[in-house]
Protein backbone atom coordinates (compact mmCIF):
# COMPACT_ATOMS: atom_id res chain seq x y z
CA UNK A 1 0.00 0.00 0.00
CA UNK A 2 1.65 3.11 -1.03
CA UNK A 3 1.16 6.22 1.71
CA UNK A 4 -1.09 9.28 0.97
CA UNK A 5 -1.24 12.69 1.75
CA UNK A 6 -4.46 14.31 1.71
CA UNK A 7 -6.37 17.92 1.51
CA UNK A 8 -9.64 18.33 2.83
CA UNK A 9 -12.30 20.97 1.97
CA UNK A 10 -15.30 22.18 3.07
CA UNK A 11 -17.97 22.98 0.69
CA UNK A 12 -22.37 23.63 0.55
CA UNK A 13 -24.12 21.99 -1.72
CA UNK A 14 -27.71 22.99 -2.34
CA UNK A 15 -30.83 21.36 -3.86
CA UNK A 16 -34.30 22.10 -5.00
CA UNK A 17 -34.75 18.49 -4.70
CA UNK A 18 -33.29 16.64 -1.56
CA UNK A 19 -30.52 16.53 0.93
CA UNK A 20 -28.38 13.68 -0.86
CA UNK A 21 -29.24 16.02 -4.03
CA UNK A 22 -27.39 18.49 -2.61
CA UNK A 23 -24.44 16.03 -1.78
CA UNK A 24 -23.90 14.81 -5.08
CA UNK A 25 -24.09 18.53 -6.59
CA UNK A 26 -21.14 19.21 -4.55
CA UNK A 27 -19.53 16.50 -5.55
CA UNK A 28 -20.04 16.50 -8.90
CA UNK A 29 -18.86 20.08 -9.33
CA UNK A 30 -15.32 19.73 -7.14
CA UNK A 31 -14.93 16.70 -9.40
CA UNK A 32 -15.05 18.87 -12.60
CA UNK A 33 -11.92 21.31 -10.73
CA UNK A 34 -10.52 19.02 -8.48
CA UNK A 35 -8.49 15.06 -8.56
CA UNK A 36 -8.31 12.06 -6.58
CA UNK A 37 -11.77 12.89 -4.62
CA UNK A 38 -11.57 10.28 -2.27
CA UNK A 39 -14.08 10.63 0.51
CA UNK A 40 -16.39 12.87 1.83
CA UNK A 41 -18.30 13.69 5.15
CA UNK A 42 -21.28 15.43 6.26
CA UNK A 43 -21.10 18.62 8.55
CA UNK A 44 -23.75 19.97 8.93
CA UNK A 45 -27.75 19.84 7.01
CA UNK A 46 -29.58 22.72 6.90
CA UNK A 47 -32.49 24.49 4.88
CA UNK A 48 -34.26 27.29 3.15
CA UNK A 49 -38.09 27.44 4.42
CA UNK A 50 -40.69 29.34 1.51
CA UNK A 51 -44.54 29.52 2.76
CA UNK A 52 -43.78 26.73 5.13
CA UNK A 53 -41.93 24.10 2.70
CA UNK A 54 -38.77 23.44 1.82
CA UNK A 55 -37.27 25.32 -0.67
CA UNK A 56 -33.76 24.65 -0.63
CA UNK A 57 -31.59 21.73 1.10
CA UNK A 58 -27.85 22.82 1.79
CA UNK A 59 -25.58 20.42 3.11
CA UNK A 60 -21.73 21.55 4.22
CA UNK A 61 -19.60 18.40 3.39
CA UNK A 62 -15.94 18.26 3.67
CA UNK A 63 -13.87 16.74 0.79
CA UNK A 64 -10.89 14.40 1.08
CA UNK A 65 -8.54 14.08 -1.96
CA UNK A 66 -5.02 12.88 -2.69
CA UNK A 67 -2.64 15.24 -3.24
CA UNK A 68 0.08 14.31 -6.11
Amino acid sequence: MNDHVYKIIEIVGTSTKSSDDAIQQAITKSGKTLRNLDWFEVIDTRGHIVDAKIAHFQVKIKIGFRLD
